[in-house]
């Protein structure tokens, strides 16, 4: 791997010619509005120009207002949202879709997710494709989706996800399905970069080691790592010092030796719940997803 070090955010390319920015801001469980709106804020005044959300944060509105009180242009910035678990059926996507542009106050998305992998995706993504084909979303994608959820999708789809958005961090790498997407061309993106509750792992001494010999932060060096494995990567922050931290992960790299020793730390052990288990999905679909 050759590393191009420079501290601008790289805009990955997607399967169908289009671009992502592959450092954004997440806002999961960032529950009102000022801190959702602050974040938002900061992280454009940092660079970035990448926002995710969704549907079941219960947040879009005010991702949609932090945007347009901001100095950066709509078109400049990439926002993706997510289709919530009890949202399926051609009619139900299309009608949850429209939801979502009302909250963010766009007439357009740029990505649209299935959250999870619950049943009746087959369907849902139809009404995605025809969502995509008219230009109300650039690019259709899914999230938590394993290799048996894609190739059944696949069986019906005529348009190719152009990433996966799941649950990877050095404790839980991910590393048959990142293989997996890569040979089908579809971006691994990663939620919960930086590991969550027993999972962290900013505190790993491995991790710190490496923090304290590049002199960046132990948040900076995991994302970096996630970076050098060519992956979209989401940090969620409200805290504007270290949005600004976690954007600044272009301008150092690390080497081979660092890289696998980052890579020996993977446990298998998820924050999140498991999509192959259908139970929690079956569950998940009686959650409320218009918040």
């Amino acid at each position: 791997m050759v590393l191009i070090l420079h501290n601008e955010i790289p805009a990955l390319p997607l399967n169908n010619n289009n671009r992502i920015p592959q450092l954004g801001l997440g806002v999961f469980q960032v529950d009102n509005a000022k801190d959702t709106k602050d974040a938002v804020k900061w992280a454009l005044a940092a660079g970035y120009r990448h926002i995710d959300t969704a549907a079941y944060y219960g947040n879009e509105q005010w991702v949609g207002e932090a945007i347009r009180e901001s100095d950066v242009k709509r078109e400049d910035i990439f926002v993706t949202s997510k289709l919530w678990n009890n949202e399926r059926g051609y009619d139900e996507t299309k009608a949850a879709f429209q939801r979502t542009l009302d909250k963010l106050g766009f007439d357009y998305l740029d990505m649209f997710l299935i959250h999870w992998p619950a049943p009746g995706f087959t369907e849902s993504w139809r009404a995605m494709e025809d969502l995509y084909k008219a230009g109300k979303i650039k690019n259709i994608g899914v999230s938590n989706f394993n290799r048996s959820h894609i190739e059944k999708l696949m069986e019906t789809a005529t348009v190719k996800p152009v990433v996966d958005q799941i649950e990877t961090h050095p404790y839980f790498q991910q590393n048959d399905l990142h293989a997996y997407l890569e040979t089908q061309g579809i971006l691994h993106e990663a939620w919960s970069p930086l590991g969550g509750g027993r999972n962290n792992a900013l505190t790993d001494p491995v991790i710190n080691e490496l923090a304290a010999a590049h002199d960046v932060s132990a948040a900076q060096i995991i994302l970096r790592w996630h970076v050098q494995r060519e992956e979209i990567v989401i940090p969620k922050s409200t805290h504007e010092e270290r949005i600004q931290q976690n954007r600044d992960i272009f301008a150092f790299g690390l080497d081979e030796d660092e890289m696998r020793a980052i890579s020996a730390l993977d446990a298998g052990k998820r924050v999140g719940p498991d999509p192959a288990d259908d139970a929690w999905l079956k569950q998940s679909q009686t959650y409320d997803g218009r918040k």
